[in-house]
C-alpha cells in the first residue's frame, strides 16, 4: 500500500540519514571499466545496499537486474550462475569474476576501479544493522516481487544511492523485476556534465524507458508511469 507522498519522503530521507552519508559524493575513482558491471540485488537487502553504495562512491554505472524475494526471472539465474540463493552477486565481464559476498565485492571493486583500498566502515558489517533498520522504516519496499510486465529493453536511470527521491524509484524497480542501466551521479561525480546536457538540468531520478520513448524527471510521477506501464492490472501499490 502507498504511503502518503509526505511520509513516504520523510521515511526514505531517514533511510539515507542512517546509513550516514555512504552513497552520496563519488570519490577515488580510478580505472574505468570498458564493459558494464553487472548487479543482481534487491532494494531492501542492507548488503546489496552497501555495494550500491559504493557504485556510487567509485562513480561507476552498472546494469542492474533486481532480484526480490519471489522473483521468477532473475533469482534463478543466479542459481544458475553461481549455485546459491544469495545477495547481492556481481558479475565483472571485464575481469572475469563472479561473486558473492558484498565485502568481497566491494573489495573487489575497489582493487579494479578505485585509487584507494574500499574503506573498511564500507566492507565491514558494523554498518549493517544501521541498513536493516532503514530497510524498516521503508516498510520493507523493494523487498518482494509483484506482477509485472517485462519490457523488452531494460530502462535507463539516473539515480544516486543516498537521494531519498531516487530510493523510492528503486523500490518500484525492484518490486516489479524492471532490468535497468544505473547511472550513478553523486555529488562531484564526472558523469553529471553529460547528465545535464541530456536532461537539461542536474535533478534526479530521471528515467529514460527506451520502450515508450518517455524521459522524467519526479519520483512520484516516475512511480506512477511504472505502476500504469509495467505492473499488472489489480498489483500496483
Amino acid at each position: 500500500m502507498s504511503l502518503p507522498r509526505p511520509l513516504d519522503v520523510a521515511t526514505s530521507l531517514t533511510a539515507s540519514v542512517l546509513r550516514l552519508g555512504a552513497g552520496l559524493v563519488a570519490s577515488h575513482a580510478g580505472p574505468r571499466p570498458e564493459q558494464r558491471l553487472e548487479l543482481y540485488e534487491f532494494e531492501a537487502c542492507p548488503f546489496c545496499r552497501k555495494v550500491r553504495e559504493a557504485l556510487t562512491m567509485l562513480d561507476l554505472p552498472a546494469m542492474v537486474y533486481p532480484c526480490p524475494k519471489g522473483g521468477p526471472t532473475y533469482r534463478p539465474q543466479v542459481i544458475a550462475r553461481g549455485g546459491q540463493e544469495q545477495f547481492p552477486y556481481l558479475v565483472d565481464p571485464n575481469t572475469g569474476d563472479e561473486l558473492y559476498e558484498s565485502a568481497d565485492i566491494i573489495t573487489h571493486l575497489y582493487r579494479q576501479y578505485g585509487d584507494r583500498p574500499a574503506p573498511w566502515a564500507l566492507r565491514s558489517d558494523v554498518t549493517v544493522p544501521l541498513g536493516s533498520l532503514a530497510s524498516v522504516i521503508r516498510g520493507g519496499r523493494g523487498a518482494r516481487y509483484r506482477p509485472a510486465r517485462a519490457p523488452e529493453q531494460p530502462l535507463l536511470l539516473y539515480s544516486f544511492e543516498a537521494s531519498p527521491y531516487c530510493r523510492i524509484v528503486r523500490e518500484v524497480l525492484s518490486e516489479l523485476e524492471l532490468p535497468h542501466q544505473l547511472v550513478n551521479v553523486g555529488k562531484r561525480s564526472a558523469a553529471r556534465s553529460a547528465f545535464r546536457e541530456r536532461s537539461g538540468r542536474m535533478m534526479v531520478p530521471w528515467l529514460h524507458d527506451p520502450n515508450t520513448g518517455t524521459e522524467m524527471f519526479e519520483s512520484a510521477e516516475i512511480v506512477r508511469y511504472l505502476e500504469r506501464t509495467y505492473a499488472v492490472a489489480g498489483d500496483s501499490a
